[in-house]
């Protein structure tokens, strides 16, 4: 339920002043009054201990919900980091290198083709100068592109042939090997650009493993991991606790797009995307959180090596996002920032114009939810919210502010 403060009691012992976290909860119930947000939790981990806790407005505003700390949302592209530990954890046991081609996994990926110019029509293409590899993908370094991006012609086809991991019909393998027919966006590892690269990661997990995505994904990271409310759709026993979706009306307030009960996230999906297919909880996301802080470890169940998850959180691009191609994304600059095996990297917080830390990891979703981790400060803060597109309201720079402003010490 709303709380009327959310700083806990740990706050002073996580070195946070208890009033200056306490601004976070006039931004939050500014957000629900102000009508940006239908509703939207927050939850601040410092030092071991939850220092910061709150839950403000609804999740569903037709039913009368309240927002709750384990009100279920959809995570979208929060999905990635766990996918993205799920295909490390194969690395760690062998199977492959980073910069092993992926069609020695999957040979619809040999011989691909570069756009050069033209309309989805009628387009110019070369041969690729190289394989697309591990870390290509990895890092969005692949030249696979998101039909919704829709800044090239490439984009209208993965649109036109239904090259979407949230809507198909058709099996992860077919989506993937249908995507390998269409050119590349950019050369592999020239630029980066966001795309499927990380549903493709999904794929790979289901070949290398021998199991499908979804099953590897629940038994092997989310179940280890204590993350009980969080799969690829929500069953009938929680749907209660599922959030409507809402974007922005023309009059300004949160409009309904996606019911709970009929959503398609109601039933299990015909593809599970690893790039952004799943749903869950606040405190399911911070486990995640302190397993990537603890270095590869949660509750003495160890996924990852430490040296593994310093690789996954270094940069691994020339420089940050913007030298590599992609100056904004989401309502975020990316200059002072680049990307490691999953997670985007803070290179300079004075390059980016952001209050921070060099070496913080973090990503987002496309309603709006967010996450970081800051090593340096043991720190990890997760944000829910059901708002769509993530471009909507600059939120998520508004509670990295208010959040560091409390540290003290």
């Amino acid at each position: 339920m709303s709380a009327p403060n959310g700083v806990t009691p740990r706050a002073a012992d996580a070195g946070l002043a208890p009033a200056r976290l306490a601004r976070i909860d006039g931004w939050m119930q500014a957000q629900v009054d102000g009508g940006r947000l239908a509703g939207l939790s927050a939850l601040v981990f410092r030092r071991g201990e939850i220092a910061y806790r709150a839950a403000y407005g609804m999740a569903d505003v037709a039913a009368s919900a309240p927002f709750t700390d384990d009100t279920i949302v959809r995570i979208y592209s929060m999905t990635k980091p766990l996918t993205s530990t799920a295909i490390m954890m194969l690395y760690e046991e062998g199977h492959f290198q980073l910069d092993d081609p992926i069609a020695r996994f999957v040979p619809a990926f040999r011989d691909m083709r570069v756009f050069t110019g033209g309309s989805r029509l009628l387009y110019g293409s070369v041969p690729a100068e190289r394989d697309i590899t591990f870390r290509d993908l990895l890092t969005h370094t692949s030249g696979l592109t998101y039909g919704f991006m829709d800044a090239s012609p490439v984009d209208a086809l993965y649109r036109e042939q239904g090259v979407d991991f949230q809507t198909s019909t058709k099996s992860l393998a077919e989506v993937v090997e249908h995507a390998a027919t269409l050119p590349l966006l950019a050369q592999p590892g020239a630029a980066w650009n966001y795309s499927i690269a990380t549903d493709v990661l999904g794929h790979l997990v289901a070949v290398i493993s021998g199991q499908p995505f979804a099953s590897f994904l629940r038994h092997r990271v989310l179940a280890p991991l204590g993350m009980v409310d969080t799969d690829f759709h929500v069953p009938a026993d929680k749907i209660d606790r599922f959030a409507a979706l809402y974007g922005r009306g023309p009059d300004g307030r949160p409009h309904l797009l996606d019911a709970p009960r009929s959503s398609r996230y109601a039933a299990p999906p015909l593809v599970t995307s690893g790039g952004g297919g799943l749903a869950g909880t606040a405190g399911d996301y911070l486990r995640f959180c302190r397993f990537m802080l603890n270095r590869g470890e949660l509750d003495g169940v160890r996924l990852l090596g430490r040296k593994t998850v310093e690789l996954m959180t270094a940069n691994h691009l020339r420089g940050d996002m913007a030298e590599m191609g992609q100056a904004r994304f989401s309502e975020s600059s990316y200059v002072g920032i680049g990307f490691g095996l999953g997670f985007s990297v803070m290179l300079d917080p004075a390059r980016a114009q952001i209050v921070g830390t060099a070496g913080e990891y973090a990503w987002g979703g496309a309603a709006s939810t967010a996450f970081w981790c800051d090593p340096a400060e043991d720190l990890a803060v997760v944000m829910l919210t059901q708002m769509l597109p993530s471009s909507t309201y600059p939120i998520r720079r508004e509670l990295r502010v208010l959040t560091y402003a409390g540290i003290v010490d």
